[in-house]
């Protein structure tokens, strides 16, 4: 079973508390495609392109200016994002013989680098999925993607008679993934906070549970998909009467904080 998650906007690129190793990212061709489109942006366009701040679109422009997809990558992937989805996930805490199998069982979407493995070295940038970017292949990152990841990922899995994936990811991100060629099987996971007899997604904490999830399916080596009902990580429980068989949905009492965070984050 194959592991899907988001990357995050915010970045960390401290060095890490302990040494890693680096690994390549698998779709570094098409990244080295895409960084000749996005170096030549000006700040205006990356200012529009991604409604920010001058001062941010500055930044980027920088960052896609530097960034060299032949030199190796700074910093690994699981460890320089750093959205809710990472602290759940909390990868700079797995051991040596989780990171090892989360090399093999959990991809993170990127928008720059297609798909990559956790110990995979990347460069700072941003660029969201969802956004417009013209390139020969279309005009959006959609369009540039194509069926790339879909394919990439049909290779890892190339040997399971069932193959599954199991999707932790966005909306904005799984779009990526092309579902006519991809050949698994798709689970996707939701997460519910409980209050007054009403369940309601708040996304700062819908993230964060992604996260936590991936780790648990990490370290206790959930391969059969049937054993995902199994999850209780940070309180939540399956919701039997939510859920589908290709939708697991996840509930817990809110938190008592959770709608002064949820809206002040909002």
């Amino acid at each position: 079973m194959l592991i899907l998650l988001s990357p995050a906007k915010n970045m960390n690129f401290d060095a890490p508390e302990r040494e890693l190793p680096v690994t390549v990212p698998a779709l570094l061709d098409e990244t080295r495609t895409l960084s000749a489109t996005t170096r030549g942006l000006s700040t205006s366009k990356i200012k529009s392109l991604m409604k920010i701040s001058a001062d941010l679109a500055r930044l980027n422009r920088e960052r896609f200016q530097a960034f060299d997809a032949d030199q190796p990558g700074t910093k690994q992937a699981a460890l320089a994002f750093a959205g809710e989805v990472y602290r759940g996930l909390e990868a700079g805490t797995l051991d040596d013989d989780d990171l090892a199998y989360a090399q093999d069982h959990l991809r993170i979407l990127s928008g720059m680098y297609g798909a990559l493995r956790p110990l995979d070295g990347i460069h700072p940038y941003r660029l969201e999925m969802g956004r417009k970017l013209h390139t020969r292949r279309g005009e959006s990152l959609y369009d540039f993607w194509g069926d790339k990841i879909a394919q990439h990922l049909n290779e890892l899995q190339a040997g399971d008679s069932d193959p599954v994936v199991l999707n932790l990811a966005s909306n904005e991100y799984f779009k990526a993934v092309d579902q006519k060629a991809l050949k698994a099987r798709v689970i996707t996971a939701s997460f519910k906070e409980e209050k007054d007899g009403q369940a309601r997604m708040l996304m700062v904490f819908a993230k964060k549970a992604r996260g936590m999830m991936a780790r648990w399916a990490i370290e206790n080596r959930i391969s059969d998909p049937a054993d995902l009902v199994k999850f209780d990580a940070g309180g939540y429980t399956y919701d039997e009467v939510g859920s589908s068989e290709s939708d697991l949905l996840f509930t817990r009492p809110q938190p008592a904080a959770a709608g002064a965070k949820a809206k002040a984050e909002a």
